[in-house]
């Protein structure tokens, strides 16, 4: 596996190594003592996997409390996947970084605690598969307003066409009063 450095340290995208013929592929995608060693000191407690729609944009969800690193892939379909640094003490605080995953592409993105986290699908439909190193906790739940101004998301929206969201993500809060992390999650 190749990592690609982001522009928020602790953000990472992940390349796997395919190996592949007429007949089909293999690929590593987790590999414990690797991910350790290179990415992040973690364990993953729980897998996720959900299948959305075109137009649908999933987030931007983060707990503040059980807080959650998520190591995340598509394995059908093409996303925007969007990780916010809501870490307060960062240099990056506030800064977002925004990557295409795909089945076609097979990347994988590291979104550390600390961190709020979104998705908006682009093809016709997307099935996202995620580790967490933390259960999830609703009532520890916070989601961000998906177009908050303050984080300047360029969402690649279907014709400028408002996205699909969940009653929970349509209430989001800006930014600007949403809970901090006062100290930066140390991975090495």
């Amino acid at each position: 596996m190749n990592i690609i450095d982001t522009t928020i340290r602790d953000v990472k995208i992940i390349q796997p190594k395919v190996f592949g013929d007429e007949r089909g592929f293999f690929m590593e995608t987790f590999h414990d003592d690797w991910f350790r060693k290179n990415i992040a000191d973690v364990t993953f407690v729980q897998d996720n996997h959900s299948k959305s729609n075109q137009g649908i944009l999933r987030g931007l969800h983060y707990q503040f409390k059980y807080t959650q690193g998520k190591l995340v892939r598509v394995t059908s379909g093409e996303v925007y996947d969007v990780a916010v640094d809501m870490r307060k003490s960062s240099s990056t605080y506030g800064q977002h970084i925004g990557v295409n995953l795909s089945a076609k592409n097979k990347r994988q993105l590291w979104v550390p605690q600390g961190f709020a986290h979104g998705f908006y699908v682009i093809s016709d439909s997307a099935e996202f598969v995620y580790k967490c190193t933390n259960y999830y906790a609703p009532e520890h739940e916070i989601s961000l307003l998906w177009n908050d101004p303050a984080l300047d998301i360029q969402w690649p929206l279907d014709n400028g066409k408002a996205p699909s969201l969940s009653t929970k993500d349509e209430a989001g809060i800006l930014f600007k009063d949403a809970p901090t992390f006062t100290s930066i999650f140390d991975y090495s």
